[in-house]
């Protein structure tokens, strides 16, 4: 390898390191979607909404940025009304109408090109029960914006969801999703 080449490669992972560890100005959310997928008898089906609100606040380095996300419940779409008078009725939206997500801790991994390898740490609060959890994704930073996609395993028994069978059993949805986030932040 030529000594230009080492020179070269060394410059590029010294950039993706900066991006790992650089100044994070505070941010709000300005566009993002909370989705779900989940397993049922009459075939999987996705849950959406993009009626979401946020902050992040910076800090010296990506470890250490703290920060919120919401949305209301009843915005959660999934294409059947059905399924959604179903869905807002477990979820019990009038008792519990905010879902949220307090964010902790950001855990920075490796640097891949303009994107970092993060794990965020908090804890998400649906139907009104909070659990702790660990969202492993991807975010790209730069002077812009701020953005995140993340996807986690999710046990709506853990949440204290009910109403997953219908018809003495005969129609049931699978207590495990998959929460997946895609959000963008700008000062």
């Amino acid at each position: 390898m030529t000594r230009h080449a080492v020179v070269f490669i060394a410059v590029l992972l010294a950039a993706g390191a900066s991006r790992a560890v650089a100044q994070v100005p505070d941010r709000l959310l300005v566009t993002g979607t909370l989705a779900f997928d989940g397993e049922a008898t009459l075939g999987d089906f996705t849950g959406t909404t993009t009626a979401v609100a946020g902050r992040l606040e910076g800090a010296e380095t990506l470890a250490g940025v703290r920060g919120w996300v919401t949305a209301p419940a009843r915005t959660l779409v999934t294409g059947n009304d059905r399924r959604d008078r179903d869905m807002y009725k477990s979820l019990e939206v009038e008792r519990h109408p905010t879902l949220r997500f307090d964010l902790d801790q950001v855990v920075p991994g490796r640097p891949d090109g303009d994107s970092t390898a993060v794990t965020l740490r908090g804890r998400f609060t649906i139907h009104g029960v909070t659990r702790e959890t660990a969202i492993p994704g991807w975010a790209w930073l730069d002077e812009a914006e701020t953005r995140f996609r993340g996807a986690v395993p999710l046990n709506l028994k853990d949440y204290e969801i009910g109403g997953l069978t219908k018809l003495l059993g005969t129609l049931r949805m699978q207590e495990q999703i998959v929460v997946r986030i895609d959000l963008v932040f700008r000062p």
